[in-house]
């Protein structure tokens, strides 16, 4: 026995304890090995015989559990310091695996956060030149009014731009996507805003009439709103759509109601009725607070509308859906201008004196709200 301690220590480097319950284990198994043979020893069996049954016994036992605890004890040390070698291997990898984790989610994390800084910038970039071309439409209306007042002529006129709207976008197309389609082929993809069967004539005076009414009526009250009022206060109260837009949302798409929005409306509300008592209730304050209020109220309902009938509709499908709009503008209402013109409503001496500059000008800025 000590010898076996001799040649045991130098070799492992695991502590007394642990050898000390390997040998307890190893005498165990042999115990556990006479029992499962089935044969009974006495003291004074020869240790040939031993040897013979233990060899019977182990032969019998032979599946890798008992193998294992058939291991002498230097042979169990070895196993157990490989079997801590893999696991300090796998430790290793793990910690490896973690750092891997970690810098992919500070990628993940770098790339929303970029993300959300340039919808941020780009949405910035949309509201400033929304609101610079709605002030600058605006004041040119102002300055045109001091030589020409013809408001409706100028809304027919800025109307029929938003044909432009598909040839921008089609070209936009052409410059930047990898599989080019022809312009038939873009039409028809667009055209499936109208229903699975395309633009048909039924659909497009059932779909075009009442959002071109409306987009007629919306510009048409807000240029009469400039001649009676400011430019800024009409500008102020044509911002009133929005809680006009809440309302009209609420009943007719039904959405979800919040009473902070409700607070909003009631206060932009109570900014009209402040704004026309500023002026002193007088004809042509009331008339032109109505005016900008009722322009308000259809650019409201139009965008409602949209969103009802046409809520999904991506860039293309709207870019067809303006330029229809435009020709329906061109076709139909195109008479209305003609009726004003000969009945001296909105009269004018001749095309070579109409303030073309401005009116493209208006036109333009128009195009791009």
């Amino acid at each position: 026995m000590k010898k076996h301690s001799a040649k045991v220590a130098p070799v492992s480097s695991f502590s007394v304890s642990e050898l000390h319950a390997a040998i307890i284990d190893d005498t165990s198994h042999s115990s556990v090995s006479r029992c499962l043979s089935g044969i009974t020893y006495s003291n004074s069996c020869s240790s040939t015989r031993k040897k013979m049954c233990h060899m019977s016994s182990t032969e019998e036992s032979s599946s890798p559990m008992f193998e294992l605890e058939s291991r002498s004890p230097l042979q169990r040390f070895e196993c157990s310091r490989s079997n801590l070698v893999q696991s300090g291997s796998g430790g290793e990898g793990a910690q490896a695996n973690t750092e891997n984790t970690s810098e992919n989610h500070e990628k993940s994390r770098c790339q929303s956060c970029t993300s959300t800084f340039l919808k941020i910038v780009w949405g910035f970039l949309i509201i400033l030149s929304v609101s610079s071309s709605w002030v600058g439409t605006t004041q040119i209306v102002k300055i045109t009014y001091k030589n020409f007042y013809c408001p409706f002529f100028m809304t027919w006129f800025s109307t029929n731009w938003n044909i432009m709207f598909f040839p921008v976008y089609y070209s936009g197309h052409l410059a930047t996507a990898q599989q080019k389609q022809s312009l038939l082929q873009k039409i028809r993809e667009c055209s499936r805003i109208f229903g699975e069967d395309g633009l048909t004539l039924k659909l497009f005076l059932k779909r075009t009439a009442p959002f071109s009414i409306l987009w007629t009526l919306t510009n048409y009250l807000y240029l009469l709103a400039l001649k009676k009022l400011t430019a800024t206060d009409v500008s102020a109260l044509f911002c009133c759509n929005k809680a006009f837009m809440f309302l009209l949302s609420w009943i007719v798409l039904k959405d979800k109601f919040m009473g902070v929005r409700i607070v909003a409306t009631i206060m932009a509300i109570t900014g009209i009725v402040m704004m026309a008592y500023a002026d002193g209730f007088h004809g042509d304050s009331i008339i032109g607070v109505a005016l900008a209020v009722g322009s308000a109220s259809a650019s409201a309902l139009y965008k409602v509308l949209f969103k009802m009938f046409l809520g999904t509709a991506n860039f293309g499908e709207a870019a067809h859906f303006f330029s229809t709009l435009g020709f329906f503008n061109l076709i139909f209402i195109s008479c209305t201008p003609i009726i004003l013109y000969f009945t001296k409503v909105e009269h004018w001496s001749s095309f070579s004196a109409l303030p073309w500059g401005y009116l493209c000008g208006v036109a333009g800025l128009w195009l791009g709200e």
